[in-house]
């Protein structure tokens, strides 16, 4: 493993080479340059080690062009398997410093994998950002940004680079120490879990008032299958087992949830899953919901609306925030209208309390 003041050297030679030549096209620029400045700070970029998928160090994500949005972080560095942060690298061509769009990009990654801190850089420029605040659409470059370099700089303030992101300063302790003052600030399972709460809220009072036939059972039913399917298949998107942006076309046009149906018709063949078993639900596909209610919902669960990125949210979040999630019943007045309301045991326990994921993972070790 390099120690400080070698690596310090190579980064300085890695800065001359750029000073002298600047102008390689993307795909020899990383391994011109990108590669090289993160394998002095101690990482197997290349693999050379022949780690297994799940535990190499540093994971080449491959990009998914949707628009004209890259659907992926560049780098993704890890230890013993658990991801530290992300990189994500621009072509000198790109503002890093002034561009707001792959700064929110690289926030959004970041926020959704609950990861502190990760960078944007093209070499020529390399700028480290505070991901645990919710990145907005509206954002600045500027927004959420701790450090930013010039290359050249690179020499001078290398302490701060090697202190927080080389390998041996991370097994050290030194990047969790950084990142500890900023770790629980709107962090993406408790904004995640107010984003569905409002779903509910809006989804019960609209079946109640286009759907007086139902009962308090099959209320309760009714809201929590309409937002778990939209989110099974959301999550199927980012992670590259559907197409991309089936659920957002639905919004072009009327009557949504007809619409929405066919899709989760096709899941049921596709998945054979009880989430889309229509043999024994044979009722919720003919609920009425108004478009006005689910294009904002499918709306904003997509860039550039979106501050979710369901490709990278851990499935501990997602677990989370259902038990949370449950904690809650809907309940009907006299005159049909939707209410939410806490369940009377959480009430009296003072809320519910998520299973950690340790004992999920020793659960599953142990059983499966």
């Amino acid at each position: 493993m390099p120690d400080f003041a070698e690596t310090q050297h190579t980064i300085a030679e890695l800065v001359e080479r750029f000073r002298l030549n600047p102008s390689a096209d993307e795909a020899a620029f990383r391994i011109e340059f990108i590669n090289p400045f993160f394998e002095a700070l101690g990482w197997d970029v290349a693999n050379r080690a022949g780690y297994a998928q799940q535990y190499k160090e540093v994971v080449h994500e491959d990009t998914v062009m949707v628009g004209t949005a890259t659907k992926a972080p560049d780098y993704s560095f890890r230890i013993g398997g658990v991801r530290k942060f992300f990189v994500a690298a621009k072509n000198p061509s790109v503002s890093v410093k002034g561009d707001p769009h792959p700064a929110y990009q690289l926030r959004r990654y970041a926020w959704s994998a609950k990861l502190p801190l990760s960078i944007l850089t093209d070499f020529e420029e390399f700028a480290v950002y505070d991901c645990t605040k919710r990145p907005k659409p509206t954002d600045k470059a500027s927004t959420g940004r701790i450090f930013y370099w010039k290359y050249d700089e690179y020499p001078q303030k290398f302490r701060d680079i090697w202190d927080i992101f080389a390998r041996e300063s991370i097994l050290k302790g030194s990047f969790d120490r950084y990142t500890e003052k900023a770790r629980g600030t709107a962090e993406v399972d408790a904004e995640f879990l107010n984003e569905i709460e409002n779903w509910r809220n809006l989804l019960a009072r609209n079946i109640a008032l286009r759907n007086k036939h139902l009962t308090i059972d099959q209320m309760n039913e009714a809201v929590q299958k309409v937002i778990d399917r939209i989110i099974f298949l959301r999550m199927a998107e980012d992670r590259g087992i559907e197409a991309q942006g089936r659920l957002l076309a639905l919004v072009n046009a009327a009557n949504i949830y007809n619409r929405l149906g066919k899709l989760c018709e096709a899941a049921d063949a596709k998945y054979n899953s009880g989430l889309f078993d229509f043999k024994s639900d044979t009722w919720t596909l003919d609920l009425k919901i108004d478009d006005k209610i689910l294009k904002p919902i499918i709306k904003g669960i997509y860039y550039p609306d979106s501050p979710y990125e369901f490709s990278v949210i851990p499935p501990e979040i997602l677990g989370n925030v259902y038990e949370q999630f449950l904690g809650k019943v809907i309940r009907l007045t006299p005159g049909h209208y939707a209410r939410v309301e806490e369940k009377p045991e959480v009430k009296k326990a003072g809320g519910v309390y998520y299973t950690p994921k340790y004992i999920v993972d020793y659960i599953v070790k142990n059983t499966v």
